[in-house]
């Protein structure tokens, strides 16, 4: 391999640039230089442009300091070489006025003969070449000379510099525009900005929250009649639900990260709330059931969302965000999802010719018609979830109408009372999950009705459910952790600061207090469905939101809302909810795009944490041989708190206790202990959180998330304006 250490070959090429730069170098304009220009915007490309390397999920340049450092592949070493010809390595500078890389000493490149950067049959540059003219091409500069111009020595520099740069400009290509990006490591652009005001704001905030239905209005058709409430309860329950929702996204708009994210009843609580409501102690409750179960969720909710608020307003969570990364968020975000897959086509499958229909349906449309385009807008991928609903709920009434529902001497209106006719037995749970007009509520419920605070009475405390609340709400926090981060990076704003995260998670805790004041059942945080949303509508736009808000507010006032969308079918709800749980658990992997998904520590402790938090809540579900008999078979998995193997025998120093309550602190421990450990996301998040933080691994392996900082702010005041509080408030949240 020629070594191309003396000056002669040099020289020549030299003389040769010089005498076609008149040819090729084109004419330019004097230019006045910028007097607005700050030179600490220039501190770093990476951060500017948000580049994403193809090492992990990091947005800084560490990968090119390392390459720069040691460029040795293939056995080529760049140094060596250059100390051999008596040269110093490049160096690349930025132009503080023209805002772009130039180059001081020697440039590498090949010459006539000689094979640096080139691999032995000179068809490809090497890696490290590569990321040199890539480190130039993205600071705007159109070769490796750094001057912008494209000049070329000789005509066989000329082609060999532009194989180069079409490799290297295909390489950028594949990289940036992987997972929907867009050059610069930017997310697809916006229709809607996040500070845009866009003509049509009403279409676009209802859009926003059309396509978030499922998760808006389904929890209740679910939690209400397992705790033995009335048609008439589930309306109030929606009605409070929709309410309670665009209060806390308002709030949440305004004092909160100020991030376009729909707040609302998540899928993180509905599984404790489920396995509180299917506890021993309120199994053989008959009056007043709903209610004293309801004051029983209120009170946890209300502790375990003021240990959330002292999390973040005290600026813990800032600190615990070191230890919060992917690999921890992407399997807790997909537990939750799985934790309902006893529950998800059993109902479902109750009336299968209204389930299996729907579920198809909403496969059509998200995968098949989303492309389809009607007026300028994907109506099949934005709507799919409320047209499906709406077309086979048509189809249910027609069946219903028909008589595909209706038996003989069995009343179609009160199929509870058919359990007293033997004939009709057998047919009481078909007409629950199928008929459309089982609800009688649309018809006794009052055209206008405000939800209020303590509507089903006092809250009741007790230690064993509030220990429960306070370990799900750190769930939460990590659920909206991961949210926080990708929404940012998608509504085209910088990620925020540990500060602002901490602070929206405090206001998520308060937000959960209102929740369990109002009495929604479960508690209020970010939605995971949100980073789906803002994908598939294009709209990050935060007053958008906040009307959507306004407009669910006014929607609970009107009593007959809740109590229409209290009539859906369960096995139509139950179908909707089999993909809305699916695409969570997809959301949740997502996640792991900002780090190394093939390497190896990270997928390992991935598939040992979704495993274990599947397997050993399997474990704790097993010990109810009682409640299999009594209960539903899907509600059994949710059944273990009372009568799971976990016991600390404290019970044998209380001499007298009731048969089935227990108010020993012993007994308290052990029903939150079994409840726990019987909850998929809990075992998920325990096992990669300690996995992810004791298993050695660099941070581009780990993919770290990237938030701004305070020398960021310092350097760009204006980075972070997306994330400032109104002025008459911001003084306040200073600390």
């Amino acid at each position: 391999m020629a070594s191309g250490s003396t000056s002669e070959p040099l020289d020549r090429i030299d003389k040769q640039k010089g005498q076609n730069l008149g040819a090729v170098q084109p004419k330019l304009e004097p230019f006045l230089p910028r007097k607005d220009h700050n030179p600490r915007e220039l501190k770093s490309w990476a951060k500017r442009t948000g580049f994403v390397s193809i090492f992990s999920g990091e947005t800084t340049s560490t990968s090119f300091r390392e390459h720069d450092k040691k460029s040795d592949i293939g056995g080529l070493d760049l140094e060596k070489d250059l100390e051999r010809n008596g040269s110093s390595s490049p160096k690349i500078e930025i132009d503080p006025v023209l805002g772009r890389a130039r180059n001081r000493g020697l440039e590498i490149e090949p010459g006539l003969g000689s094979t640096h950067g080139l691999q032995k049959d000179g068809a490809e540059p090497i890696l490290g070449e590569k990321f040199e003219e890539r480190k130039i091409d993205l600071n705007g500069n159109g070769d490796r000379n750094g001057n912008g111009h494209g000049v070329a020595g000789t005509s066989t520099l000329g082609i060999q510099q532009k194989k180069e740069d079409e490799n290297v400009e295909s390489v950028v290509a594949i990289e940036e525009y992987q997972d929907g990006e867009e050059p610069g490591g930017q997310w697809p652009t916006m229709n809607c900005g996040l500070k845009d005001n866009p003509v049509p704001l009403i279409y676009y905030g209802l859009q926003h929250y059309l396509s978030l239905a499922g998760s808006l209005i389904l929890i209740p058709l679910i939690i209400v009649p397992a705790m033995g409430g009335t048609d008439k309860d589930t309306a109030t329950v929606i009605s409070t639900m929709l309410l309670v929702s665009g209060i806390t996204t308002i709030l949440h708009s305004y004092f909160g990260t100020r991030l376009p994210l729909v707040q609302g009843s998540s899928f993180v609580y509905l599984a404790p709330a489920l396995v509180i409501v299917n506890s021993q102690e309120y199994r053989n409750l008959t009056e007043h059931k709903f209610r004293h179960i309801m004051r029983e969720l209120q009170g946890a909710i209300i502790v375990g969302s003021i240990f959330q608020s002292i999390l973040g307003f005290s600026g813990l969570m800032s600190r615990l965000l070191r230890l919060i990364n992917p690999v921890v968020v992407a399997p807790t975000v997909a537990a939750v999802g799985l934790a309902f897959f006893s529950y998800g086509f059993p109902q479902a499958g109750s009336c299968v010719e209204i389930g299996l229909p729907q579920i198809l349906l909403l496969l059509i449309f998200t995968l098949y018609l989303r492309g389809i385009s009607v007026l300028g807008h994907r109506v099949f991928r934005i709507y799919a979830v409320p047209l499906s609903i709406v077309i086979i709920w048509a189809y249910a009434f027609f069946l219903t109408a028909g008589g595909a529902y209706s038996y003989k001497g069995c009343s179609p209106n009160i199929p509870s009372s058919n359990i007293l006719t033997d004939a009709c037995i057998k047919h009481a749970y078909t007409m629950k999950h199928c008929r459309t007009d089982v609800s009688n509520a649309w018809r006794t419920a009052a055209w206008v009705r405000i939800p209020y605070p303590l509507q089903w009475g006092i809250p009741i405390f007790h230690l064993r459910t509030s220990i429960i609340m306070i370990v799900v709400s750190l769930v939460a926090s990590v659920d909206s952790v991961g949210t926080y981060h990708s929404a940012s990076l998608r509504s085209g704003s910088k990620p925020p600061t540990p500060g602002i995260v901490s602070r929206g998670i405090g206001l998520e805790g308060f937000c959960s207090v209102l929740a369990g004041l109002w009495g929604s059942g479960t508690g209020s945080t970010t939605l995971t469905e949100n980073v789906h949303t803002i994908d598939i509508t294009k709209v990050a736009s935060r007053r958008a939101v906040q009307l959507g808000a306004a407009f669910l507010i006014l929607f609970s006032f009107v009593g007959k809302v809740g109590a229409v969308l209290a009539s859906i079918p369960q096995a139509l709800a139950a179908a909707t909810l089999c993909f809305m749980w699916a695409l969570i658990v997809v959301l949740g992997l997502l996640t792991l795009q900002y780090s190394q998904p093939s390497n190896f520590r990270n997928i390992t402790i991935v598939g040992v944490s979704l495993f274990l938090g599947l397997s050993v809540p399997a474990y704790f579900q097993q010990y109810q041989p009682k409640s299999s008999l009594i209960l539903p078979s899907y509600f059994v998995p949710f059944s273990a708190a009372s009568s799971g193997p976990f016991h600390t025998g404290s019970r044998q120093f209380f001499i007298m206790k009731p048969p089935l309550f227990c108010s020993a602190d012993g007994c308290q421990l052990d029903f939150s202990m079994n409840a726990l450990l019987s909850l998929s996301m809990v075992v998920t998040l325990l096992v990669a959180f300690v996995l992810d933080n004791t298993v050695p691994g660099s941070r581009q392996e780990r993919g770290v998330y990237i938030w701004s900082t305070a020398e960021d702010v310092v350097a760009d005041p204006s980075s972070l304006s997306d994330y400032s509080l109104p002025s008459k408030v911001a003084p306040y949240f200073r600390w």
